[in-house]
């Protein structure tokens, strides 16, 4: 199970579909494969990235079962939910068959802190001993949890044992909590989202590691071990090779259909196909996108990747 040492790249795995919409578990198998050989330390699933909600609650625990069952890592499962009894249930499936975590977002009506303290307790006292990842996430939730509040869960909630920091700006976010944990506060682990856009910046802030589903998940790997090893020039130029996809991937509401596009040309996912309701890429884009991706060959040959 998680614990809170978590550190490297923890993918968001893409839910692969046949082009009729269907489950295409034959690609799931070989996205699992593809993630890790390009360096995941672990992966989550049935995150907002994984169009969780557009799946039933029997494919949902199919899709745990046949990734933990393959792993071979740590497998966070997002167990997000309007209420907490389909929460706990899916938590409990998912930690029976091999899942290492939960993962719970605040839902959108909580507005003040002491409503985000007591959710996150309430969570706490629902999944009992699961450990659990708060994803903090406002672009997406509308909730801001601020770093005080984060350190009173984390206070509160031993459970609560990482954190998917996707804040923006959030870098002050990160040093805010850093500074707890060096005086005296639990530390926890702290995973980072937005498609690797500020992860140098992030670990040099003391992040652990990423969190988030760039579709070259190599990059991310590359890049916080050099920095881990001290060569923080190499880490940039690795990161400044993939910066303009990194950039055109983390358009708001096409996103995802871009990394599909991505991971299917790679050969992870036989489809780029998303669930309805859900769109494709335009001719224009796909141009776009594939230009991108020769540019960034040519910038990879320069650095000897």
């Amino acid at each position: 199970m998680i614990d809170g040492t978590e550190t490297g790249v923890f993918t968001i795995a893409v839910t692969p579909f046949l082009p009729d919409g269907s489950l295409d578990l034959d690609s799931l198998d070989r996205v699992t494969d593809f993630y890790l050989e390009k360096g995941a330390t672990g992966l989550t699933i049935l995150g907002m990235m994984g169009e969780a909600g557009k799946l039933s609650a029997a494919e949902a625990i199919s899709v745990v079962r046949r990734v933990t069952a393959r792993a071979g890592v740590p497998v966070i499962v997002g167990v997000s939910a309007a209420g907490l009894a389909p929460m706990k249930a899916l938590a409990d499936e998912a930690m029976e068959a091999g899942a290492a975590g939960a993962m719970v977002a605040p839902p959108w009506t909580l507005q003040t802190d002491d409503q985000i303290l007591s959710y996150y307790r309430n969570v706490a006292n629902a999944l009992g001993e699961i450990p659990f990842v708060l994803q903090d996430f406002p672009q997406a939730t509308g909730v801001q949890i601020a770093p005080s509040v984060i350190l009173r869960i984390v206070e509160d909630c031993p459970t609560c044992v990482m954190l998917k920091h996707e804040d923006w700006p959030g870098l002050d976010k990160i040093s805010t909590l850093r500074a707890a944990s060096q005086g005296g506060s639990r530390r926890i682990s702290i995973l980072c989202g937005n498609g690797g856009l500020f992860l140098p910046e992030e670990m040099e802030r003391g992040a652990d590691g990423a969190m988030t589903g760039f579709s070259y998940p190599e990059m991310m790997a590359q890049v916080i071990e050099a920095h881990t090893a001290g060569d923080k020039a190499r880490a940039l130029d690795i990161f400044d090779a993939y910066l303009a996809l990194v950039r055109y991937e983390l358009q708001p509401g096409l996103g995802l259909a871009i990394r599909k596009f991505i991971l299917a040309e790679r050969g992870a996912i036989a489809s780029p196909t998303l669930r309805a309701p859900g769109a494709g890429l335009r001719p224009e884009a796909v141009a776009e996108v594939t230009r991108l991706i020769a540019r960034q060959k040519v910038k990879l040959a320069a650095l000897d990747l």
